[in-house]
Formats: C-alpha cells, structure tokens, sequence
C-alpha cells in the first residue's frame, strides 16, 4: 500500500466519525483458543447468534484468515453511558459505522476490505441463530473475540488502554478491525 492510499484510507476513517485508531499487521494480531473457550463457556449468546460461535470457521481457519491480509487499522472506542440498557443503541451505531467504512474502503479499489466491528452484530433487535436465518447476512460481522483473537493483549501491544469492567459506570475500551489488501 502506498503512502498515499493509506491517507486516503484514513481520511475516510475520519469522515465515517472512527479517528482513534493505528495500522496494524495482521500478523501480529495475538490469537488464542481460550478466546473462543470463553465463548463456549462463558457466553449466554453461545449458539444462539448467527455471528457467533458454533456458526464461525473453525479457530486455525480464523488464524488462517488473518495471514490473507497485510495491513489494518485498530480502532479504538471509549464510551462510557449513562445507563446500561444504552449500550444496545450505542453498539448498533458504531456497527453501521464500521459497516459503511468497510463499504468506502471497498469501493476505493480494496477489494478484500472486511470489518470486526467494535461490537456483537447488533444490526437487529433479535439476532437469528444461524447464518441461514440471518435477517442481514451481507451485512453481518463476527466479533474479533468469535475469531479468536486476544483483544486484551492485541490492545495493549498497540499502546491502548483496556482492562477488565467491574461495573456499568466505567468507562469501556471497545476495538474494531479493519483488515484491507
């Protein structure tokens, strides 16, 4: 990618409203199985969201998927909302966001744009429980934690702060991806 197609890049980034992020190589990004035990074994949406596991490749598939790309931008997202039952309608706009960004991306010539949004789908109130039902699937996006992928650690490797929430009224580091060949 050259200098100038990664101004353009962020330009549009910019524009979309996404401006905290950094270039990053895919191969970099830190991967683990437990990210995706702790789907299996800690996650009430386990099974029942078209974007979630069992419905994703297999994890050396997603850890596959990463090698494809040379580069990508992390974004960051810090929110901290007034009441808990906002996060929904908080999730939804930052989805739309990132979608349209990948869209711009796309049509700028980079064929193989493809967004993690910042959080779960979100794209409708009630999430069908497999791609084949999926309401939205041209539009619907895994989670990087769906693809295995230690946000934690990938975060903190990129100079962002994230840490654990112990309740609703902290502030939340939410991190979307989005890869471009």
């Amino acid at each position: 990618m050259t200098k100038k197609e990664a101004k353009q890049i962020e330009k549009i980034a910019r524009t979309s409203g996404l401006d905290d992020f950094k270039w990053i190589q895919p191969q970099s990004i830190v991967t683990g199985y437990w990210v995706r035990a702790k789907c299996l074994y800690g996650c009430p949406s386990y099974g029942k969201k078209a974007c979630c596991p069992p419905e994703l490749p297999s994890f050396a598939e997603c850890r596959q998927f990463f090698k494809e790309y040379r580069t990508g931008l992390l974004f960051h997202l810090a929110v901290k909302l007034p009441k808990p039952e906002m996060r929904f309608a908080w999730g939804q706009k930052i989805n739309k966001k990132m979608l349209s960004l990948e869209r711009e991306v796309f049509l700028s010539g980079f064929y193989k744009a493809f967004v993690f949004p910042a959080t779960p789908c979100r794209l409708c109130a009630q999430c069908k429980p497999n791609k084949r039902e999926c309401l939205n699937p041209d539009l619907s996006r895994p989670t990087l934690e769906g693809f295995g992928v230690d946000v934690y650690a990938t975060a903190r490797m990129m100079g962002y702060p994230i840490q654990v929430l112990k309740g609703y009224t902290e502030e939340m580091n939410r991190f979307g991806l989005l890869l471009i060949e």
